[in-house]
């Protein structure tokens, strides 16, 4: 997390919603030689108080899980190198714009028998962001492939105990910079989701970001390839 407050003006419920949508991070925890870490597709609870995701049985977070761990979910949402000469002012210099959340928690294993289920929840999901097409189900799978699939998988569970958020998004520039830099990043951006990006920028003032915004113009980046 970047450390300027400026950044962190965010709620808890946008950095929630943001996370919610994006439904994808870096899961991690420590390890004897190291963090471990895994990414992972995740689902909110209705009310956010827990994530749920499931791992390879292989995974060497799943096999450390013997007793619940602390653990974090870094969620990157888009990013963009700041060019200086983008502000048209002098005595800038280069930069990185992104967003990003991280979720801290306790994760734990849970029953296999809720590993269907939770399968059943993720897909649908994701699958429902892309109709018209008619939904994947599990039930399409014949059952002896699918039990042997779910043998290799474990559930797990993360009970929420802190959300934090960085958007860094030029708030600390006056906002005619903020803007030139926004259309240059919309043009010439390098990074990822840099329209999305540029949204962003032209929506930050004062620290403050409608977070539905960079969510609407994140799933339209996704079906437009442009």
């Amino acid at each position: 997390m970047h450390p300027n407050p400026v950044f962190h003006d965010q709620t808890a419920h946008d950095n929630i919603a943001f996370a919610r949508e994006r439904a994808f991070g870096i899961l991690t925890i420590n390890g004897d030689d190291g963090p471990l870490m895994a990414h992972v597709p995740f689902l909110f609870d209705e009310d956010a108080g827990h994530l749920h995701l499931h791992l390879v049985r292989s995974n060497p977070i799943a096999r450390a899980l013997k007793i619940p761990l602390p653990a974090r979910i870094a969620v990157s949402g888009p990013d963009g190198y700041v060019s200086p000469d983008w502000y048209e002012v002098s005595d800038q210099v280069p930069t990185w714009n992104y967003i990003a959340v991280h979720l801290t928690g306790i994760l734990e294993l849970r029953p296999h028998q809720e590993m269907r289920d939770l399968l059943d929840r993720q897909s649908k999901h994701f699958e429902d962001q892309l109709t018209p097409k008619a939904p994947w189900k599990t039930d399409k799978m014949t059952p002896e492939v699918l039990d042997k699939m779910m043998r290799q998988i474990v559930p797990c569970r993360m009970k929420i105990e802190g959300v934090d958020g960085t958007w860094k998004l030029n708030q600390n520039k006056p906002d005619d910079v903020r803007l030139r830099a926004a259309d240059y990043m919309d043009a010439y951006g390098m990074g990822s989701e840099t329209r999305a990006l540029a949204a962003l920028m032209r929506g930050a003032k004062k620290g403050l970001v409608d977070s539905r915004q960079g969510s609407d113009r994140i799933s339209q980046n996704r079906k437009d390839p442009r």
